[in-house]
């Protein structure tokens, strides 16, 4: 039975203007085609059991010729597969999202076009251009600057004169000075405002803006380069105004994140949205134990519990799977107090249907203990095999009988180093989120120097920690993701 292709349109660059519908086609995928130009975080939704097949084609290059791809795409889907053709900003906005098509339908092959947010509009509307604007004009033409191979730029700039409306040029960087040229010997005022703008949407976003004249030279001495999508017209006087992109509070930074993969979400989000450019650098997992001979005979115990306790959110689902599987469920916690370290694992708690009866003023070890001070025993602490040592000291301190339940491991991981060490030339923020974030991080670039790393550290442990391997480190007001992102801000 044949399968299917998808043509998804990957937006411009910045993740967050991937669609959902696109999302949902990427990650159920079993093949993915894509392009040069689609961001590296959109890429990293792609299933880790899918097959990826990279076509990049750039300026006067193609990694893969297209009528390859369009075979690629057909063979693909005749061996039965669900086929994902990601292609940056809209497939059928000369994407030759049409091309790719033909020989599928001749084949009889399904397919389905997924839109994609296209660079003519998004990328203006990043620099502070608006494309349209009932002051400035009343239309808007999309034009392609490249040519096909060996052939010359075939353009009616008269014609495009005489409308009076936005031009936005798309793929046109090396045909710059013929793209100005041309509309100058058609009549186009000299002093027109024009602009081109590079990596449009993304985090390293340049533009020049000039005038149609001086654009191209304005250009070379900034050494734009591709991708960059040029505009022409009055509207582009208003970038000054309105460009809100290179205002956002970290605009310009680059962050590296440490949190696991299957956590890094919420902090990378909030950091983009904030304009920084994010690196992602997961450095440890959590695993529940298995097998888990400690945690079960504890859950087998639960009524001799007066107490149980979790410092972390990943606590709570292990716990509450181990439950499940005992044939039980939250009536068996009956009698028994909740303590949680800070608000995320409370809100663990909460997706498992309980609430909190503790939580510290400060979201550390220390403070959990100091506010169990006077609890009465029996207490259960599930938590990570190697966790800190304040709670049991405390308990041991205070006699208060306790039983120390490792309910997952923290595992290192090995992510590819050569992105990061590159990055250590020069001053670099990471985050870390615990202390074992800063040893896998550590561990990972082993033999370089850290020097340059300053650390914004969730809490004091973690910055204590960072410093034992020469990093700077910088700690949160709180221990909330929401105040080490202030924290980053700040610095």
């Amino acid at each position: 039975m044949n399968g299917n292709v998808i043509l998804v349109g990957a937006g411009p660059g910045d993740p967050g203007l991937l669609t959902e519908k696109g999302r949902r086609a990427l990650e159920q995928a079993q093949v993915v085609v894509f392009d040069r130009l689609v961001s590296p975080a959109i890429l990293a939704l792609i299933p880790a059991e899918a097959e990826t097949i990279d076509v990049g084609k750039e300026a006067s290059h193609h990694l893969v010729p297209q009528e390859q791809i369009n075979r690629i795409l057909l063979d693909k889907a005749l061996e039965g597969k669900r086929v994902v053709r990601l292609k940056g900003g809209d497939p059928f906005l000369f994407g030759r999202g049409g091309e790719e098509l033909e020989l599928l339908e001749e084949n009889g092959i399904s397919f389905q076009v997924i839109p994609g947010v296209t660079s003519a509009l998004s990328v203006p509307a990043y620099a502070g251009i608006p494309v349209t604007h009932r002051d400035f004009c009343s239309s808007l033409h999309i034009i392609t600057g490249h040519a096909r191979a060996g052939a010359e730029l075939h353009i009616d700039f008269d014609a495009l004169r005489r409308t009076g409306g936005t031009l936005v040029f798309l793929m046109g960087v090396t045909s710059l000075p013929r793209i100005c040229r041309g509309l100058l010997e058609a009549g186009m005022e000299r002093t027109m405002p024009a602009a081109v703008i590079e990596r449009g949407t993304l985090p390293g976003q340049r533009k020049v803006i000039s005038t149609l004249e001086a654009l191209p030279e304005a250009a070379k001495a900034a050494a734009i380069k591709s991708p960059a999508v040029i505009v022409v017209g009055k509207v582009c006087s208003l970038s000054d105004r309105f460009d809100w992109f290179s205002r956002l509070p970290l605009a310009g930074k680059r962050v590296v994140v440490t949190r696991p993969a299957d956590r890094s979400g919420s902090l990378t989000e909030r950091l983009r949205c904030l304009g920084a450019e994010v690196v992602d650098y997961p450095c440890i997992r959590t695993v529940p134990r298995e097998p888990a001979a400690e945690l079960d005979r504890a859950v087998s115990e639960l009524s001799r519990y007066r107490w149980l306790v979790f410092t972390s959110p990943v606590g709570p689902r292990i716990f509450f799977d181990r439950l499940r599987a005992a044939g039980k469920d939250a009536r068996a916690l009956a009698g028994v107090k909740l303590a949680a370290i800070g608000p995320k694992t409370a809100a663990g708690l909460s997706a498992c249907g309980l609430t909190a009866d503790l939580i510290p003023s400060t979201y550390d070890s220390p403070s959990l203990a100091a506010a169990m001070t006077d609890v009465e025993g029996p207490v259960l602490l599930c938590r990570a095999s190697r966790g800190s040592s304040a709670l049991p000291e405390l308990f041991q301190k205070r006699g208060i009988p306790f039983t120390d339940v490792p309910c997952y491991d923290t595992v290192y991981e090995n992510p590819d180093p050569a992105p990061v060490r590159d990055l250590l030339a020069e001053p670099v923020l990471v985050t870390f989120t615990s202390a074992s974030t800063v040893r896998g991080f550590a561990e990972s670039l082993s033999g370089a120097d850290l020097s340059s790393v300053l650390g914004c550290c969730i809490g004091r442990q973690t910055a204590e920690e960072a410093k034992k391997y020469g990093i700077a480190a910088v700690t949160a007001k709180e221990a909330t993701i929401e105040s080490l992102v202030e924290c980053i801000k700040e610095v």
